[in-house]
């Protein structure tokens, strides 16, 4: 029931934490219109609890209240931007540290990057990100072979069986993160079960459990997910060890041990590279499928555009680039789908929206999953169209919302690459069939989620 809304309670908590001024008794956060406290300890939580997911929530604000909106976590006012012209306007020079990756280790209780310095905030990202890109290019025949396994299963099923998406992309973003992260140790199924135990745990508490305060009232629960936590740092900072003893450098681990990181701080990135990697990865995965599933059409455009750019060749990493209609096929899934829904910032300097002052330190929410479907900006928000990806002006939306470009998150960018390398090897081989009747449902959690597996149908290509 509560779904992604936990993510913004506790980073909300923490982040505010270090907040000097935020007008704590005006019933408007700083004038902007907006809701007022339903609770004088909670502020709009139970709103938020009773719409059953922060970004539900944040749908119904944006409709009473227009772009700019406010509401209450606790004392605390928040603002949230639910428009692309409302976001192009928002400044604020926070970019030593990426918003998800800030709002997941939040979440852990890491360092998210708002107490350190600017330049040693902007050298860890580097290191983060240039972690990301070696590891791709050392490892990008894994990535396709891994794939290569997949396909060639599900050629061997009958045309009738029905293929449950989720668990079979779960698997394959499983595989692939792990082994490209921490080394060939995960090749081993049974290292991938337990670390995928620890996953799972982690990853269902941070998207339910604090909002209703459900977590901390079952003591099994908090434990269970406490020792998954524990157990999973002590992991990750085992490999670390084993893997700088062994001076290997190959992996995204050995590319952090070449930095200035401390054990922590590279146990920390680890943990947000697994957690974030597959959980962004699997989904993009398993909504482009579903996508696809539904429309020939699109299936047979890729299809055309693979054939002319990779004829029977397998692809590599400088063909993508060249893969300009699978871009749009995945950016349109991400719209679609609202992959990541919210984002959030800490205002760094006082800004300015519209007539709205927002002042320093206030806690800013992208209200993303509103604007990917705002008709104002997108034709026919709720239809899957990778061709409007075609048009400049999506195109700069698009980016201004963090989802292409420099502001693209690595793990979005590392899930691109694989879901390429996927339909790549997939598309040429196979085609979907969605199943009649079956009604796919969204948990708009830190990463939307079908709320039950999803199963299509695939036949040979002739």
């Amino acid at each position: 029931m509560l779904d992604f809304a936990i993510f913004a309670v506790t980073f909300v908590i923490i982040l505010v934490g270090a907040v000097l001024y935020l007008y704590p008794t005006s019933r408007k956060a700083s004038g902007i219109p907006g809701l007022n406290p339903t609770d004088e300890k909670d502020g709009n939580l139970q709103d938020i609890v009773n719409r059953g997911s922060l970004h539900e929530f944040l749908v119904s604000l944006h409709q009473q209240f227009g772009p700019v909106a406010s509401f209450w976590f606790g004392g605390r006012p928040v603002v949230s931007l639910g428009s692309v012209q409302q976001l192009r306007q928002h400044i604020n020079p926070n970019h030593a540290t990426d918003s998800f990756e800030t709002m997941l280790k939040s979440l852990l209780g890491y360092q998210s990057g708002i107490g350190g310095g600017a330049t040693e905030n902007i050298l860890r990202k580097k290191s983060y990100e240039s972690a990301i890109n070696n590891t791709l290019k050392n490892n990008f025949p894994l990535v396709l072979k891994l794939a290569d396994e997949l396909v060639g299963k599900w050629k061997s099923f009958p045309e009738d069986q029905h293929t449950p998406l989720c668990a079979h992309l779960l698997g394959l973003a499983m595989k692939t993160v792990t082994q490209l992260a921490l080394g060939e140790s995960y090749k081993d199924n049974a290292e991938v079960i337990s670390f995928r135990k620890n996953h799972d745990a982690i990853w269902s508490e941070i998207g339910r459990g604090y909002l209703d305060g459900s977590l901390e009232k079952s003591s099994s629960r908090k434990g269970h997910y406490e020792k998954a936590l524990s157990e999973m740092e002590s992991v990750l900072l085992s490999v670390a060890r084993e893997r700088k003893a062994q001076r290997k450098q190959t992996v995204f681990v050995d590319a952090l041990l070449q930095s200035s990181l401390t054990e922590r701080q590279i146990m920390e990135d680890c943990m947000v590279f697994t957690l974030a990697g597959c959980a962004i990865t699997a989904n993009l995965c398993i909504w482009a499928l579903r996508f696809l599933s539904t429309s020939e059409e699109v299936q047979d455009k890729l299809y055309q555009e693979l054939e002319e750019v990779l004829g029977s060749d397998p692809i590599s990493l400088d063909k993508i680039p060249q893969l300009r209609y699978c871009q749009q096929v995945l950016n349109e899934t991400v719209r679609t789908a609202k992959l990541t829904p919210v984002a959030a910032r800490l205002q760094e300097v006082e800004g300015k929206v519209d007539q709205h002052v927002i002042p320093k330190e206030t806690l800013v929410i992208y209200a993303l999953g509103v604007v990917l479907q705002d008709s104002e900006t997108w034709s026919a928000p709720y239809r899957f169209d990778p061709d409007r990806f075609e048009e400049e002006s999506v195109k700069k939306s698009f980016c201004l919302l963090g989802f292409s470009g420099n502001q693209t998150c690595p793990e979005l960018r590392f899930a691109y690459t694989v879901a390429t390398v996927l339909l790549s090897t997939l598309v040429r081989q196979l085609k979907l069939h969605q199943l009649k009747g079956q009604v796919m449902e969204v948990r708009s959690e830190l990463v939307s989620t079908p709320k039950d597996e999803t199963w299509i149908t695939v036949s040979r290509r002739s």
